[in-house]
């Protein structure tokens, strides 16, 4: 049944030269007999119960029973959503079976069928089946412009076209993970700033709302004068007590309206990023993360075959900062009319010189695609070192910022008590 259906929706592609249509898949418990008649159970992801129990006679098991497995009920529908990791793996993953002699077709069907994730599946086997009804691996990936890229894409034609997408493959899972593991960085490194913060406000915000207010019922049966250190905190206080629901409602929307307005507008986007690059101990660090995507983006298109021209605009692209962008997007002009690119890069004052210098050997020697990859190695390095340093100074930042809140707040409630110890 299941290969007269598939046999069907293949001659329906023929006659109507559109993609086939994804099959939803399902996870299936299975039990069964193998060939020594000894029980063996199992979970298989399929179409129907049908295919389940095909794919088991396939293996020498005699299917007893298939039943379907219920979806949790917070599941989330479809379950977690392909991510970039996924597409590094997969990527990973075909070409090591491509190299194994696996056609590609056949590479596609194992690990969709075995993939964990329902949508991973889905997208896996939708591709698969794009590529059966006549298309190219990369044209069937154009199809899925939210989990590959332009980038993604070309690199793939690029290897068809060479004979030798096993090992373009391999390279694009090399480049997807490491570009990834720089991006997770980058996300530890600016996450410790917005928990500094917000550990802060949260902390002050229960001190002035619960604690103090218990001190100042304390201070209005004194019957003398109030320190002015005292009496700001408390007019703070009475400020949170009175409008902390405005104030929340206020801070939502400027998050919202912000966001909203980030996503809307690129010079919004762009001043950011500028922005970003002149705050102490993130600055640097995203300086180097800018140079190291460059760097390995750069390394992998020009190596894929890529013409210079065109791998400095994906380069530009995939640079993350805005700065860095339209410097690249220069560099690409200059070249354009025939300049050296070292030369090129050292006219916009962005690049780092040992950058620049490494790029100028590099086209001595021919070699530039090797050098562009040593510089990313070393400064995905740099990033690695900065964030771990990082790391080692928040723990006694966040200590010292929340022992100066604290500590000023203990001050202003006990100095009146140390007035009246005085006058006693």
């Amino acid at each position: 049944m299941a290969v007269q259906a598939l046999k069907k929706d293949r001659k329906n592609i023929k006659r109507t030269g559109k993609p086939a249509k994804v099959v939803k898949q399902a996870s299936y418990a299975w039990q069964g007999a193998d060939k020594k008649g000894q029980k063996v159970t199992g979970e298989m992801s399929a179409a129907t119960p049908a295919i389940v129990k095909a794919q088991l006679r396939k293996q020498g098991i005699s299917p007893i029973k298939v039943t379907k497995k219920s979806q949790p009920m917070f599941g989330g529908g479809k379950g977690k959503p392909v991510d970039a990791k996924d597409v590094a793996m997969f990527s990973r993953q075909i070409a090591t079976m491509m190299k194994a002699g696996v056609p590609l077709v056949q590479s596609f069907e194992i690990i969709g069928q075995g993939h964990e994730k329902p949508r991973a599946q889905e997208l896996l086997l939708g591709v698969k089946a794009d590529i059966e009804s006549g298309n190219t691996m990369a044209d069937s990936l154009r199809k899925q412009p939210k989990y590959f890229d332009d980038l993604f894409c070309d690199l793939v034609d690029a290897g068809e076209q060479s004979g030798s997408l096993e090992n373009m493959l391999d390279r694009i899972a090399t480049y997807k993970e490491k570009t990834e593991a720089l991006k997770s960085k980058i996300k530890k490194a600016m996450s410790y700033p917005i928990a500094v913060v917000v550990i802060a406000v949260v902390v002050t915000s229960i001190l002035l709302v619960k604690v103090v207010p218990q001190f100042q019922e304390i201070f209005q049966g004194f019957g003398a004068d109030l320190p002015a250190f005292t009496l700001f905190v408390i007019g703070i206080s009475e400020f949170m007590q009175e409008s902390w629901f405005f104030f929340l409602i206020v801070m939502i929307a400027s998050g919202v309206g912000y966001k909203m307005l980030y996503q809307r507008s690129k010079k919004t986007r762009d001043r950011q990023d500028k922005a970003l690059l002149k705050f102490p101990v993130i600055g640097p660090i995203l300086h180097k993360a800018a140079v190291a995507k460059f760097a390995r983006t750069l390394s992998t298109t020009f190596a894929a075959g890529v013409p210079l021209v065109e791998a400095l605009e994906s380069a530009a692209g995939a640079s993350g900062n805005a700065l860095y962008r339209d410097a690249i997007l220069r560099v690409k002009d200059d070249v354009t009319t025939g300049l050296q690119m070292n030369m090129a890069m050292q006219s916009t004052g962005v690049f780092p010189n040992m950058v620049v210098q490494m790029i100028a050997i590099g086209e001595e020697s021919g070699s530039i695609d090797a050098m562009l990859s040593k510089v990313a190695d070393i400064y995905e390095q740099e990033v690695d070192d900065a964030v771990d340093g990082l790391s080692a100074l928040i723990e006694p930042l966040i200590m010292s910022i929340l022992g100066v809140l604290i500590g000023g707040l203990i001050i202003a409630m006990y100095l009146p008590i140390f007035q009246l110890g005085a006058v006693i």
